[in-house]
Formats: structure tokens, sequence, C-alpha cells
């Protein structure tokens, strides 16, 4: 589903109940990060935002994307040696958790299209 530019998946067909519901139960939603550079152009880049289960860490859908940055990221003068730790900082620490904002958003798009 894409709301304002943000892709937002897993949860295709959802109705607010379903929201709220997922939600009451300890999902989250969050986006990671990844960084590739070209000599002195470093670009760090949020993915689109994923739904986590109640007890799902994060790691797993994080680590393509830390990949991405510690074999592209690095070598950029000077931005990529700071950006590619931070995103790998992020991406092991399970994304970035913006359930919400991403609620609010959801939840008004979800509302107007009933």
């Amino acid at each position: 589903m894409r709301i304002q530019g943000i892709e937002i998946h897993g949860i295709d067909e959802w109705t607010p109940q379903d929201v709220e519901r997922a939600l009451a139960n300890g999902s989250r939603f969050v986006f990671y990060e990844y960084c590739i550079s070209i000599l002195f152009l470093t670009l760090r880049r949020p993915t689109g935002v994923f739904l986590l289960g109640p007890n799902e860490l994060g790691l797993r859908r994080g680590f393509g994307y830390s990949l991405i940055s510690l074999f592209l990221g690095w070598w950029g003068i000077p931005w990529g040696i700071i950006y590619t730790p931070l995103t790998i900082i992020t991406n092991f620490s399970g994304g970035k958790d913006v359930t919400p904002e991403v609620r609010a958003l959801l939840l008004e798009h979800l509302a107007l299209n009933k």
C-alpha cells in the first residue's frame, strides 16, 4: 500500500480495525536505511515502511540493507565513512520505529477511502 509517497509493506487490504488490533498486540511500523557512495557523493536513504509483528526483532529484514551499506557506502568521502555505521546501527537495532506517524497517516487514509 502506498500513502503519500510512502510504501507500507504487509498491510494490503487492511481495515482501520486490523491496524489498531495489530498495534494493540505489539506490532510496530519501522523503516531501515541504506547508504551508497560514489567518491564525493553519498546517498543515505530510507526504505519503505514495514510492519513488524509483536515478537519480531526486524534484524532479518534489515540485514540486506546493512550489506548494501557495508559494501557500497563506506568509501564515499567524507560522508560515507560517517553514514555507513549509522545505517548499520539503525538496521541492527531493528529499524527506526515510526509507528505513531504511520498510524496517523494510515488511519486517516483508510477513513477517507471507506
